[in-house]
Order: structure tokens, then C-alpha cells, then sequence
């Protein structure tokens, strides 16, 4: 493979990590694409093209990351740029969710991404590379739904952890953000597409009057790894069609 910025994007097989991967190669960065689905990783890659590699891990399971970073620097060298995209949701009931499903939840959404961003910038330390690190947070950092409180809980956590990270990183020029999506056009959202009056109530709630496709959140991520936001570290940046300004909803 030929010299050029390493990007490793988790949860990459599709929908928003698929687009920041490709937004990234776009910018000429060579890719290695993380998933837990094998198959669809593989044939994420394929589609990217000859600068991607497909890896299989559990973001829940910090000896398999650890593991996926070791091979990585063997085989291709150090991470400049880390996409922390992985995530689960498991809606359901408040009052029915069982310990294990929220533990679940926490396990790859917060902690695999600590996890992860620890370990890059360990190396990006040890290499004295000045990298970027952006995690998947959501609008769900700031605003909630009662059916997906441990998602809620999970993408808070993220957002205090990208600050805590970029303080600590900084003085290593070692660039931490977050993006938080809103409603976008991804199989997270399938139920609601096929449900007129669901859609209608994300309408509602939607200034900008349609949802996000996945490649306006792949756009901000590659901005946010570029030259072009070298000034920029310790923020999250809402794509939500401006859900968050308003006050109320029709």
C-alpha cells in the first residue's frame, strides 16, 4: 500500500461508518475498516477499493481491539486518524431493559470506544504523530428517548469523554472530537421510513424538513480529520438538521 494517512473506521461495514470511510478515501487517507460483521466488512472493503483492508472485531471486547491494533502497526503501520463509529442501540421498554442489555450497550458504545482511543493514542504518542480521533456521538448526548436509555447514556458518556480526551491529548497535538447525528438515512432508521406516521413525527421535530443521509456525516468527518479543522479539538459537532434549536415541535 502506498504511503498515505492510515484511517482505521469501526463499525465500517455500513451506513455511517461505510460513509465516512469512503469520505476519508475520498481525502486520500488508506483505510482499514473494523466490523463485527465479517462478511459485510469484507465486502465494505471490496466496494473502497484497492487503499482498504477489512478487519473483524468486537468494539465490545477490549482484548480483541488491543489485538486489532497490534496487527494494524504490524502490517500497515500507525494510526493517524480513528473513526470511533461502532455502536448498538437495543430499544425497549424502560422498565423491562435487563442489566445485561444496558451493560451490552455501554460495553462497545462507551467503553470500546475508550477502549480504542486510548490505545491509538498511545501509539500516536509513542510515534510522535499528531492525529485526529473523532467518536460517534448523537443528538442523544443532549436530548433523550425513554426507549433507548442506555444509547442515551452511552453517547453522553462519549461526548465527556472526547473532552476529557482532547485536553489530555492536546499538548501531544493530538486533535479529539465528536460528530452527533440526528435522524439519518441508515438501517438504524429502516422502521421508521416504513412508517408514515413515525416519519412524521421526526418531520416534526425537523427544521430542515427530511432526514440526514449517511454521507453529510461521512463530509463532517473528514473535515474534522483534515488540515482544514486543525484549530478545532475538544467539540461535537450536531448534523441534525437543526433538531437541537428548537423548542417545540407541530
Amino acid at each position: 500500500m502506498s504511503k498515505k494517512p492510515l484511517a482505521l473506521v469501526t463499525g465500517g461495514a455500513q451506513g455511517i461508518g461505510f460513509a465516512c470511510a469512503e469520505a476519508l478515501a475520498q481525502d486520500g487517507a488508506q483505510i482499514v475498516l473494523c466490523d463485527i460483521n465479517e462478511e459485510g466488512v469484507k465486502s465494505a472493503s471490496e466496494k473502497l477499493g484497492s487503499n482498504t483492508v477489512a478487519i473483524t472485531c468486537d468494539m465490545g471486547d477490549a482484548d480483541q481491539i488491543s489485538a486489532m491494533f497490534d496487527q494494524i502497526e504490524s502490517d500497515y503501520g500507525i494510526v493517524e486518524i480513528l473513526v470511533n463509529n461502532a455502536g448498538i442501540a437495543m430499544p425497549g421498554d424502560f422498565l423491562e431493559t435487563s442489566l445485561e442489555q444496558f451493560k451490552k450497550v455501554i460495553d462497545i458504545n462507551l467503553i470500546g470506544t475508550y477502549v480504542a482511543l486510548q490505545r491509538a493514542a498511545k501509539s500516536m504518542v509513542a510515534h510522535k504523530v499528531e492525529g485526529s480521533i473523532i467518536n460517534m456521538s448523537s443528538i442523544n448526548a443532549v436530548v433523550a428517548i425513554p426507549s433507548i436509555a442506555a444509547y442515551c447514556a452511552s453517547k453522553g458518556g462519549v461526548t465527556q469523554l472526547t473532552k476529557s480526551a482532547s485536553l489530555a491529548l492536546a499538548p501531544h497535538n493530538i486533535r479529539v472530537n465528536a460528530v452527533g447525528p440526528g435522524s439519518i438515512d441508515t438501517e438504524m432508521l429502516a422502521g421508521v421510513n416504513a412508517n408514515p406516521d413515525a416519519m412524521k413525527m421526526v418531520m416534526s421535530r425537523t427544521p430542515l424538513q427530511r432526514i440526514g443521509d449517511a454521507s453529510e456525516i461521512g463530509n463532517v468527518v473528514a473535515f474534522l480529520a483534515s488540515k482544514k479543522a486543525s484549530y478545532i479539538t475538544g467539540e461535537t459537532i450536531y448534523v441534525d438538521g437543526g433538531r437541537l434549536g428548537m423548542n417545540y415541535t407541530c
